[in-house]
């Protein structure tokens, strides 16, 4: 009984409940009623971009003092009568609010909001950009501020921020509020996962390079290990496996073989744990960052099409496996199959600075299953199949451990 007053009356301080340890996920954030809420909006003297309105919107209070988030926000043009489907842009570090990623998504025929989750406003350089007077805490990771109180710390106010701003999208009256998904980028990708096991409202979640398991072999595992045990208590709040399970909602993992800051083992134990389906967009050695590189995957506007505009959906891996030296996969979709190409590595070692090849893979005629011989002393492996649109689904990369 104890506990059921202690958690009733955390959700009417609007207050994250514990998350209980028994179940695996650690303790961490939930989500206030004032987040599912839209927020109180302001003007944004100053801020001017084509086709999309800068604004600001309440976040949740730091240290005791009101926030405000800047964001951009826009919407395509709509006949009479029709309301368009939504996204939410999160950036990541070195990052803020970009309005071309908005306009991006407009063309699209999407309603788009882009908000800066570190207190700051689009005035400055990349990596450097001004602070705002209102701001909540700065980024990125909030390793520094994990003694503070949770709800003032990085994670908490950029979560609550995306989820806020999805909450502004979804009430704006063009906007179809059953229609709206999700995509960040890096630490952007970090927070869609964490925000996909949040809030059940969003229809998808494309991740962008981020993902979980950020103590096992991230490029944030020296920081993590310099603050021992308060880099446990960090992983237990914040790392995105404490809530990627709850999510139930499709989701996109989009990456390169080589990412410096989230390595295939972590990506693939994260999609694992999921809730919802995965579909995977592994490209060879794809570079990290925003604008072409982390914005414009093609496979992320068909994936969000394929749930909210009723476009063609993307590949499906139905089977995989191998027989000897011969690897396969079968798959279906509504865009045809025509290439496919193998992926391999014959290293081991740190996954970031493994040495990627390709090789041949054959589409049988029925477009329903791809093969390839895979090479004498490669040690992981996995399968490219490309559509007629150039998009790609990756299955999951396998490991080969009888021949190291």
């Amino acid at each position: 009984m104890k506990i059921v007053r202690y958690a009733a009356l955390l959700a009417c301080l609007a207050l994250p409940s514990p998350v209980s340890a028994a179940d695996g996920r650690g303790t961490g954030m939930s989500v206030s009623p004032e987040m599912l809420l839209p927020p109180k909006t302001y003007t944004a003297p100053g801020f001017e971009a084509e086709g999309v309105r800068a604004l600001f919107y309440d976040g949740p209070a730091w240290k005791g003092k009101p926030t405000r988030v800047f964001a951009w926000v826009g919407l395509p043009k709509l006949e009479p009568g029709k309301k368009a489907p939504g996204i939410v842009l999160v950036h990541g570090g070195g990052g803020t609010a970009f309005d071309a990623w908005v306009r991006l998504w407009t063309k699209r025929g999407y309603a788009a909001i882009a908000m800066d989750t570190c207190g700051s406003v689009p005035k400055g350089t990349y990596g450097n950009w001004q602070r705002h007077e209102a701001g909540g805490p700065p980024g990125w990771g909030g390793f520094g501020q994990v003694d503070d109180p949770l709800t003032d710390q990085w994670p908490y106010h950029a979560v609550a921020d995306a989820i806020l701003g999805h909450s502004l999208l979804r009430s704006m009256p063009e906007v179809d509020a059953d229609r709206i998904g999700i995509t960040g980028i890096s630490w952007g990708g970090y927070l869609t996962c964490i925000v996909s096991g949040l809030d059940d409202r969003l229809k998808f979640a494309a991740p962008v390079y981020g993902c979980g398991f950020l103590g096992d072999d991230s490029v944030w595992v020296p920081e993590l290990k310099k603050m021992g045990a308060k880099g446990e208590t960090w992983l237990a709040m914040w790392d995105p496996s404490q809530y990627l399970k709850r999510g139930t909602m499709p989701k996109l993992w989009v990456t390169g073989t080589n990412d410096f800051a989230y390595p295939m083992d972590s990506l693939q134990k994260s999609y694992h744990l999921a809730g919802g389906t995965s579909t995977l967009c592994v490209r060879l050695r794809m570079p990290h960052g925003h604008g072409g590189a982390g914005e414009n995957p093609a496979e992320i506007q068909a994936f969000a099409d394929s749930i909210v505009r009723d476009g063609k959906t993307l590949a499906t891996i139905t089977g995989k496996g191998r027989d000897g030296d011969r690897a396969w996969v079968d798959f279906k979709g509504a865009s045809p199959i025509v290439k496919a190409e193998l992926l391999f590595t014959r290293d081991g070692g740190a996954w970031t600075g493994r040495k990627w090849e390709t090789a041949e893979a054959t589409v049988d005629g029925g477009r329903t299953r791809a093969t390839a011989t895979v090479p004498m002393g490669a040690t992981v492996y996995y399968l490219n199949l490309v559509d007629e649109g150039g998009q790609v689904v990756s299955s999951e990369h396998a490991e080969i451990v009888e021949r190291r």
